[in-house]
């Protein structure tokens, strides 16, 4: 079976900037090791946006020879991962619940049939104004992209772990399997999406637009071509991610949006693990935490 996707070692590598990547050999996944701060320990987080593996039942083989690497360890499932919740329960100890409903797509079925009549209006409208470009070689579209996102941020004010660099983006533009579609009107790109490809599935990875992108509904014209794209090209099932904030449950218009263009949802679980119960609270008297359910408690506040 061919690696790409997230499933990658390069994906991970790609995220240096968080952490130094960790293979965990039983559940082929990546971890990314990170310093805790005011203290000279190591704690582990899940790759961004989720954690895949090519084997969920070795996982719990993973975590128990960790050893003394790690303080502690948390990340998201992958929505499409092979587990319940039972089991992450059993793997991670101290926390496995339900996170996030990510939006799904089944490509067996026909766009015409799923898709709100809202978003085909607004896909066939936008289809005339601008053209499509599917991009096996992202990289070579690295300046557009980096164009595309830095508007991204000013307009959303982005910070944190989404606010990826150049160098960054250049990794991830070259993991096999990463994919872009771009969308061009007037001889300039308007709008981009980031997937990445692995097995017989797709997930949303990122996506940015220009201000003409915008006013042209650049997204709808992208999203109903990767619908046809990836149906036609032998995948079954597209991750489409979460809406916004932090339980990803509002009604706010990515919600809607991504809502339009699915058969359904699953979930994806956040999971935590203490391996060394003194240096993790070691580690929040270091860092002052006061009364918080964040998990790791000395992180509190890192994303916010």
């Amino acid at each position: 079976m061919r690696i790409t996707g997230y499933l990658h070692p390069l994906y991970s590598r790609s995220l240096f900037e968080f952490g130094e990547s960790i293979e965990l050999p039983a559940c082929k996944g990546w971890i990314l090791k990170r310093p805790i701060p005011n203290v000279p320990l190591f704690d582990g987080m899940g790759a961004y946006p989720i954690f895949a593996c090519g084997n969920w039942s070795g996982l719990e083989k993973d975590l128990d020879h960790i050893g003394n690497q790690l303080v502690s360890l948390s990340l998201v499932t992958d929505p499409f991962g092979q587990y319940s919740q039972e089991d992450l329960l059993s793997y991670f100890k101290d926390v496995a619940k339900p996170y996030k409903e990510h939006f799904i797509v089944d490509l067996r079925q026909q766009p015409q049939a799923f898709v709100t009549q809202h978003h085909q209006r607004n896909a066939r409208q936008a289809l005339q104004k601008v053209e499509i470009d599917v991009c096996e070689n992202p990289v070579q579209h690295l300046d557009e992209w980096c164009y595309l996102y830095d508007h991204l941020i000013e307009r959303h004010r982005i910070k944190g772990l989404t606010r990826f660099s150049r160098t960054s983006f250049a990794a991830q533009l070259r993991v096999p399997g990463m994919i872009a579609f771009r969308a061009i009107a007037g001889g300039k790109t308007v709008g981009m999406l980031l997937w990445a490809i692995q097995n017989n599935m797709g997930y949303y990875h990122l996506g940015a637009y220009s201000s003409e992108g915008y006013k042209l509904k650049t997204s709808f014209a992208l999203f109903w071509t990767i619908l046809e794209h990836f149906k036609n090209n032998g995948l079954d099932w597209l991750s489409l991610g979460a809406g916004a904030g932090v339980k990803g449950d509002e009604e706010d218009g990515l919600t809607r949006f991504k809502r339009g263009w699915s058969t359904g949802t699953r979930t994806a679980f956040f999971c935590g693990r203490i391996f060394d119960a003194s240096k993790y609270q070691k580690s929040i008297l270091a860092n002052k935490t006061k009364d918080t359910n964040y998990f790791p408690a000395y992180r509190a506040g890192e994303f916010a």
